[in-house]
Formats: structure tokens, C-alpha cells, sequence
């Protein structure tokens, strides 16, 4: 009687298949079964018969040569995507496993915007491990567009952001800090030596700022919005000490943040705005029970509010609120 791969039921094939979903993923990853083979710490012979043993498993070729290495077919294509998957799950599984026989050997993945880097994010982590010195630290940069789906998926444990997503069923959100937001203007500039500026009196200038979905671009768009003018954006980047730079070389304004005391950059001029604009920087994770114990501890410790987070934050969390009101 010929056996084939119809003659089973899909939760029976897929247990067949479970042993080699590394292999799968490695080889869509590296795009080379000697590499994948390396990934994984397996012989490269092995990891060909495998592969060869799993495309007579499926009925379909999973790869196909491609000059010096491999292209995976249209099934290998899908099976290495849903293994990539899989694995992910599984390895955060065993993370929280091993997490919870042993907190304090934990890792936190933690995303936060580019500026956030500079004080912030350094200043809560070196407080942290004082108390916590087995717990490592996996740190992602994006736009705040990235970082929130990451945390929506549970890519990434926390996220420091502005604003915050008080909108998002997805996540909780709780304030940390305000930071004021400042012209930012070439020294040549006509507005280099005034006190304040009003946002109605950029109207006509040429501003440099953060593409769409950045938290920062977000804010100027709506500051300019309420002021009744159209921005006329010149340039656009994805960090804001880029951002900063094209505003010294005479390219345009910027609204950022303060960059440190007063001349602290070369040829920006920093003028406050009439009246004061201040975004609210927040702590972000995913809704439900899903953070791990060394995520729950360095969450505990963000929002206690213990840590001076460096120069151009004002203030943090209402001091006395209690746990189950953010948990």
C-alpha cells in the first residue's frame, strides 16, 4: 500500500515536521544550507538529507539552486515563514520558563525612541542593575509607529514613547516625564536672537523634521495644524541628531528637543515656543499578564518614579498611586 502525505491529517503531518522547523527557518534566513547548517551546529551533509527528507515529507521541493547558494520555492517559502513564527513563540516560551525558576537571570527587550537613548534610557537602566545585576538588557530603536506594533506583538517587552497610546486597548500606558519642546534655529537665523517664538510665525519657514510615524513629527504636524499653517518640509529624516545637524548647516528649523544648556550644539540656536510646548514621554507594555518576571521588576522600577532622568525632564508619576491602577 503506497503511503502518502494525503493519507494524513495535518496535526499529524505538522508533528512530523516539528523536529526540522529550525532547519526550515535557518535556511529562509541565511538563504545557504552550509550556513544554516552553522546556525544550528549540525553538519552540512545532515542538514541536506534533512532538507531533502522534508520535501519528500510535504510532496513539494522546498529549495532550488541558486548560484552559490539556495532560493526556497513558493512551499518552502510559506513553511519557513510559518516556522520563523513557531519558533519565535516557543522561544519565548522557554524564556519565560526559565525566567520564572530564576528571575534574577532575566532579560528585558526594550524599545524606546532614538533622543530617549541619550539620558533617559541609560539613567533607568544603571539604577536598575545597582539592584538587579543579572539581568540583561536587549535594546531596540525605532518610530514610535515600530515600536508600537512590536509591543502589540510581543516582540518587545516595554517601550518609552511620546505621545502615548492612550487609544491602544492593546497596551497600558503610564506618564514618566515631560519634556519641553524648543525652535531650533540656524544661529544666522532672524529668530536666533529672540526670547520666545510663537508657532504662528513659522508659517513660510523651511522645516526639517522626522518622517511619518515618528512621535516627534506627529507633534509638529499638530502644533502647525492648531496654528492655522501649512508646514513647508524640506527635509525629513529618522533621527533627530540628523535632524538637528541639517538645522546647524542653515537648512531649515526644527522643532525638538532641548539639546543641553544653552550653546551646548554648534550653530543651533535653541528659543523657546509661546506658549511652552511640552510632550509627555510614557512607559508602554502589552495589556493582560504577559510580561515576564524580569519585565515586571523593571517595570515596578520605572514607574516608581526613583530615578533623576537627566536634564531637560520635568517631574514623573504622581507619587502614592498604586500598583493595580497600571498593572
Amino acid at each position: 500500500m503506497i503511503h502518502t502525505v494525503m493519507d494524513e491529517s495535518d496535526e499529524q503531518l505538522a508533528a512530523r515536521l516539528a523536529s526540522d522547523l529550525a532547519l526550515i527557518a535557518a535556511v529562509g534566513e541565511t538563504g545557504h544550507v552550509t550556513r544554516a547548517a552553522e546556525l544550528l551546529g549540525i553538519p552540512q551533509p545532515t542538514a541536506s538529507r534533512r532538507l531533502a527528507a522534508l520535501a519528500d515529507l510535504v510532496g513539494a521541493p522546498l529549495v532550488l539552486p541558486a548560484g552559490r547558494g539556495i532560493r526556497l520555492t513558493r512551499a518552502g517559502r510559506v513553511l519557513a515563514a510559518a516556522s520563523a513564527r513557531a519558533l519565535g513563540s516557543v522561544t519565548a516560551a522557554v524564556r519565560e520558563v526559565r525566567e520564572e525558576i530564576d528571575p534574577g537571570t532575566g532579560r528585558v527587550v526594550l524599545g524606546f525612541l532614538h533622543l530617549l537613548g541619550r539620558t533617559l534610557v541609560p539613567s533607568l537602566i544603571r539604577d536598575f542593575r545597582e539592584r538587579h545585576p543579572g539581568i540583561r538588557f536587549s535594546l531596540v530603536q525605532g518610530s514610535r509607529q515600530n515600536m508600537l506594533r512590536a509591543a502589540r506583538e510581543g516582540e518587545i517587552d516595554l517601550v518609552f514613547l511620546a505621545p502615548m497610546p492612550l487609544d491602544d486597548p492593546g497596551l497600558v500606558s503610564r506618564p514618566l516625564a515631560d519634556q519641553e519642546l524648543v525652535l531650533s534655529v540656524p544661529r544666522s537665523h532672524r529668530f536666533s536672537a529672540r526670547r520666545r517664538v510663537r508657532a504662528a510665525e513659522l508659517a513660510g519657514e523651511e522645516l526639517v523634521t522626522l518622517e511619518r510615524g515618528y512621535g516627534l513629527r506627529q507633534i509638529t504636524d499638530d502644533l502647525c495644524a492648531r496654528a492655522g499653517i501649512e508646514p513647508r518640509i524640506v527635509f525629513e529624516g529618522q533621527e533627530s541628531e540628523t535632524v538637528r545637524g541639517l538645522v546647524a548647516a542653515g537648512l531649515g528649523v526644527a522643532i525638538l528637543p532641548r539639546s543641553g544648556p544653552p550653546g551646548s550644539v554648534a550653530g543651533v540656536m535653541e528659543i523657546p515656543l509661546s506658549p511652552p510646548v511640552l510632550r509627555t514621554i510614557g512607559v508602554s507594555w502589552p495589556a493582560g499578564e504577559r510580561l515576564t518576571p524580569a519585565a515586571r521588576a523593571f517595570r515596578d522600577h520605572v514607574c516608581a518614579g526613583m530615578t533623576d532622568l537627566g536634564p531637560g525632564f520635568r517631574g514623573g508619576p504622581p507619587p502614592g498611586v498604586p500598583h493595580d491602577r497600571w498593572a
